[in-house]
């Protein structure tokens, strides 16, 4: 006798019951609204209208019939606009009341789902929106934002504190009239915002916000509807739709794209969860009637059957379309099963190729689907178009993430080189990596470096800066800054995708007491005094700031930085022999035939004192040094050495035309505290000695 779950997945169910429609959920119109739902195990369903999102206001009950593939079907031939509804399904004689899992907006705390004129809800010129140019994966810089953690401290100067609206504020200033907010963001130079779960999550009580209660978002509850505690009004369904869209517009209007952070592995709670009041056991996997857990919260979801891989599906292209998103990350994506993520490759490109996907190449526990099923980081390759996170590099630049005393390259932990270098390909295939020494993987596992998603910091685990403090407890502030700085330059000059937690370009920490010596490494349900960004921190910091936005525009301004081929990568990047103990040296050749093209040098030095390295011949000039970074000249070298300041990167570019111009402050640099040396620099010579 076959199991449930064996039933669920066999060609015989998928042949009877697999409807590939799509009008599931509620189809308005001003003189009917059409209701569609599957529930193909269902013996009767009803279709409950409430005239609120909560309380005891029923409206009417209406009978639905039962339809082609599963599905029930029921007319209501008025204008339902703003009414709420929900399912009433029966199955083996019991009955259980549903959201539509297909809804579109919900009232308080998700409970009702609600009819809604969509177009209703479309800002001014809303048909105008214009998405910012984006080419290529790899032309990307990633921000990972809360959307409360933006605007809830006092310094952010932001009135819409905790909300979608408070994302687009804009003329906002911190206590000593720095830009923050989203002209902070503006400022910094990234591409792509990336926002932590804003869909509808569970364990924030829309209807006690004066608690100001804090929460990641990775509890899912409704998948199409954004979140109500960000709305300025949650009891009211096209309101929170209207706020998300004008978010969008903004962050478009300013030149950045919006990535959307989703959970589709798993939902807050699984039996009684929407899902399985509709179709009990059907979205989630089992193993012998008990629900399996790969996502360490209680449940999975079984994107390998065909009802729930067309939901994540469904839902993606809906954020897509209707809300004009640019991106997803997919939280724990290792549980998604290959050929879903496939099929949401296809079904987005139809949509907008320039749309952007990666996510956790991992799971949380053990899964019933197969290992070589699983769209994990091993098996990258098979998923064109679709990244993953590097933490290989994560690790290889810091340290563990949940080792807190383990040190990283930056740190001076040894034996970490290949791993580094693995990063700098961007996880591809290189003659000249050991594989055999890199951190975690033992062969590469992208195909393409659009695939890797290169990163030392995320919401999850220490920041960077704590990070730093727990692990090197003997070193100065000053060498931490140098190890932050470097961090971030291995990341902005190495191939793939470079990623960012908000606040790390102002050292983001999170100390839980006074003294700042214990710091909270999974902040997820702790208050804003912990999470919220401190905007008054950047004028301390504003030197770290200001290397970070000359990290993002040297990269913007070199396509090598950027390359889109592995093949490239291979033939162009070559790394350095007989180089200092410790450190990584690489050359970016130029690119044949191409003669507005720069080869460039980068050099990482994790060691506490100056190396010296050889320049192959030419007339170099630097962008990057240990204090500096950006698209100015700093010093130029030829057919000379340089001396690498400790604790640091340099990047120097052999122009077709050779800017000989500098700027009075970069000769300053290049004389007093720059990094180069080419026998010529009088200033690094003393320096020099005086080592």
């Amino acid at each position: 006798m076959l199991l449930q779950e064996e039933i669920f997945s066999s060609e015989e169910f998928n042949k009877k019951y697999y409807y590939d429609g799509n009008d599931l959920g509620s189809i308005y119109t001003k003189e009917k609204t059409k209701f569609r739902v599957w529930a193909p195990t269902a013996t009767e369903v009803s279709l409950n209208l409430y005239k609120e999102g909560s309380g005891n206001n029923l409206i009417e009950i209406v009978s639905m019939e039962q339809d082609v593939k599963g599905t029930w079907v029921a007319e209501v031939n008025k204008d339902l606009n703003g009414v709420y509804y929900t399912y009433l399904v029966t199955v083996e004689g019991k009955s259980n009341e549903a959201a539509d899992i297909y809804g579109r907006t919900s009232g308080v705390n998700g409970k009702r789902t609600m009819v809604i004129d969509l177009l209703s809800t479309n800002p001014d010129s809303w048909q105008n929106d214009v998405k910012p140019p984006f080419v290529k994966m790899t032309d990307a810089v990633l921000y990972e934002l809360h959307v409360r953690d933006m605007s809830m401290d006092k310094s952010s100067d932001i009135i819409n504190k905790g909300k979608f609206l408070g994302i687009i504020e804009e003329g906002t200033t911190n206590s000593y009239g720095q830009k923050t907010g989203i002209d902070h963001i503006k400022e910094l130079g990234i591409t792509h915002l990336h926002l932590l779960p804003s869909f509808d999550f569970k364990t924030i009580d829309e209807s006690k916000l004066e608690e100001n209660k804090f929460n990641w978002g990775y509890d899912p509850q409704n998948y199409n509807i954004p979140e109500g505690s960000y709305s300025t009004d949650p009891t009211n369904g096209a309101v929170r739709v209207k706020e998300f869209k004008k978010m969008v517009q903004g962050l478009h209007k300013n030149g950045i794209r919006v990535v959307m952070d989703v959970v589709y592995n798993h939902t807050f709670t699984a039996l009684d969860s929407d899902f399985n009041k509709t179709v009990p056991n059907y979205y989630y996997r089992t193993k012998n009637g008990i629900f399996t857990d790969a996502s360490a919260c209680g449940n999975e979801t079984a994107s390998e059957r065909l009802m729930v891989r067309k939901m994540i599906t469904d839902s993606l292209v809906y954020w897509a379309t209707e809300y004009k998103v640019d991106g997803f990350r997919f939280d724990l994506m290792g549980i998604h099963d290959i050929e879903t993520m496939n099929g949401i490759r296809k079904a987005l490109d139809k949509v907008d190729p320039s749309i952007i996907l990666y996510g956790e190449g991992w799971t949380g526990g053990d899964s019933p689907l197969p290992e070589h099923l699983r769209a994990v980081k091993s098996n990258t390759y098979l998923m064109p178009g679709i990244a993953a996170f590097s933490d290989d590099m994560r690790d290889a630049v810091k340290g563990h993430v949940f080792y807190e005393d383990e040190k990283g390259f930056v740190s001076g932990e040894k034996d970490l080189v290949e791993s580094i270098k693995f990063g700098v390909v961007g996880a591809i295939a290189h003659d000249q990596i050991d594989y055999s020494k890199v951190k975690y993987s033992d062969r590469p596992w992208a195909k393409e470096p659009s695939q890797a998603v290169n990163y030392v910091s995320a919401h999850d685990n220490l920041t960077l800066w704590d990070k730093l403090n727990i692990s090197t407890p003997e070193s100065s502030y000053e060498d931490r800054v140098k190890m932050t700085k470097l961090s971030a330059a291995i990341v902005l000059t190495s191939q793939g995708i470079p990623f960012m937690q908000a606040g790390e370009e102002m050292l983001r920490s999170k100390p839980v007491d006074e003294s700042r010596t214990k710091f909270d490494e999974n902040s997820y349900v702790s208050p804003d005094s912990i999470n919220s960004i401190k905007w008054d921190e950047k004028y301390s910091n504003i030197s770290i700031f200001n290397y970070y936005k000359g990290l993002i525009a040297f990269r913007k301004a070199h396509p090598a930085l950027r390359m889109e081929s592995a093949t490239d990568v291979q033939e162009r990047i070559r790394f350095l022999n007989n180089v200092p103990a410790k450190t990584v040296a690489f050359t970016i050749d130029a690119k044949m035939k191409d003669e507005t093209a720069d080869s460039i040098i980068v050099i990482y030095n994790p060691n506490t004192v100056a190396k010296e390295f050889t320049l192959p011949s030419g007339r170099w000039t630097a962008y990057i040094n240990e204090d500096f970074a950006g698209v100015t000249p700093l010093a130029t070298v030829t057919n000379g050495k340089v001396y690498v300041a400790p604790i640091s990167a340099m990047v120097l570019v052999k122009e077709q035309q050779v800017k000989m111009q500098m700027n009075k402050k970069a000769k300053l640099t290049a004389l007093g505290v720059g990094a180069i040396a080419s026998g010529i620099l009088l200033g690094l010579l003393i320096k020099k000695r005086r080592r």
